[in-house]
């Protein structure tokens, strides 16, 4: 320090920190021998806690506010220094501003994959990030712990510490819970909360208060993750052979479009598709040979199906079709006559069968009795 400077220091007895920065923890305020004036003016801040020190010796603390600097307000430095009847001359003690303020938007994350035993995809590794809050909470333990004697101290100085112990606590978190690779997703807020209170012990050591902790991402490998695309991809698609056909179909429009243009060219390639899953399917599973004696074929479905009548207030049947058109035929059973089949929710006219309706316009009616 120049001649200049110390008479500068002599004549200042304001002693205060604006800080400009955003990332400075500690800053020790500058003083010619460390010579303090009895009676100066102490000025702390909003968020600033002003520590004392003497001779490697935490003194006094003072918080936000407006301090005139007497043996008074000193009493613990006054107890180190001697002084039984006051004093009059500067003192020497170093003086120490800590930003108290929460310190936001802090990164951490995993450097190397951790490998975890899954139970769906067996041995995993997995990767992680997030953020993480941190505030000065005791700052005589931060002073002693960390800081030191040096002149400013910022948070990049203490954020990879941090982010280490966060890492490693994690890690052993992740193996211990035993969560499934697809779910972790829907427990982000529960391993947040069970990693601050893990961890909030070990910085409060070094005088740190964690006050928020969030995983952001947990990630698998991308070869992982590109098979497990896939997979959802095959699912979302479903029955392959109807995709094909509707790809075909899809060309097919757009050719007819545009034809001769790239449309065109894709028709091909989906008949191609089509025509390779066919071929597919015959070398899987080859035509059965003919038999000798064929198996009788089914009934139709319309001989299977079975008629009730109304008539008269009572219920008869079941008949099957050809009775019923013998019935009509004969004029047993008119347009009105009511019919009742499988499927049907209640009876109904026999005119209003598809299958009945023409036979009434061919039969004579009945004769008057």
């Amino acid at each position: 320090m120049t001649l200049w400077d110390k008479a500068i220091a002599e004549l200042i007895d304001i002693i205060q920190w604006t800080d400009d920065s955003s990332d400075t923890l500690v800053w020790r305020f500058p003083r010619y021998e460390d010579e303090i004036k009895n009676g100066a003016q102490l000025i702390v801040r909003q968020s600033q806690v002003a520590v004392f020190v003497n001779q490697g010796k935490i003194a006094d603390l003072f918080t936000s506010g407006q301090h005139q600097l007497t043996t008074g307000n000193l009493p613990l430095l006054t107890t180190l220094m001697g002084w039984k009847y006051g004093f009059h001359s500067p003192f020497k003690a170093e003086v120490y501003f800590i930003n108290t303020r929460n310190f936001t938007n802090l990164k951490w994350g995993t450097k190397n994959p951790v490998t975890l035993r899954d139970p769906e995809f067996g041995p995993v590794r997995l990767r992680a990030y997030g953020t993480y809050v941190v505030k000065v909470s005791d700052p005589a333990k931060f002073i002693r712990e960390i800081v030191g004697t040096g002149e400013r101290f910022t948070v990049e100085e203490l954020s990879e510490q941090l982010k280490n112990l966060i890492v490693t606590r994690f890690s052993d978190m992740l193996g211990e819970c035993a969560i499934p690779v697809l779910d972790l997703a829907a427990s982000y807020n529960e391993l947040s909360a069970f990693l601050t209170g893990k961890i909030a012990a070990e910085f409060m050591e070094y005088g740190i208060e964690v006050t928020k902790l969030l995983v952001e991402n947990i990630s698998l490998p991308p070869e992982v993750e590109e098979a497990v695309d896939k997979k959802s991809s095959m699912g979302i698609i479903g029955d392959l052979d109807n995709y094909l056909k509707f790809q075909s179909a899809s060309a097919m429009e757009a050719a007819a479009k545009n034809p001769g243009g790239e449309a065109s060219a894709g028709v091909g390639m989906g008949i191609g598709f089509a025509m390779a899953n066919q071929l597919g399917k015959m070398i899987t599973n080859p035509p059965e040979p003919p038999h000798t004696a064929s198996a009788p074929l089914p009934p139709p479905m319309e001989e299977a199906c079975r008629y009730y009548l109304g008539k008269d207030g009572k219920q008869t049947g079941p008949f099957d079709k050809d009775a019923i058109i013998g019935e009509i035929t004969k004029g047993a059973i008119t347009r009105g006559t009511l019919i009742w089949k499988q499927g049907m929710k209640g009876w109904s006219a026999a005119g209003l069968f598809p299958e009945f309706d023409t036979l009434f316009n061919e039969t004579p009616p009945p004769l008057p009795q």
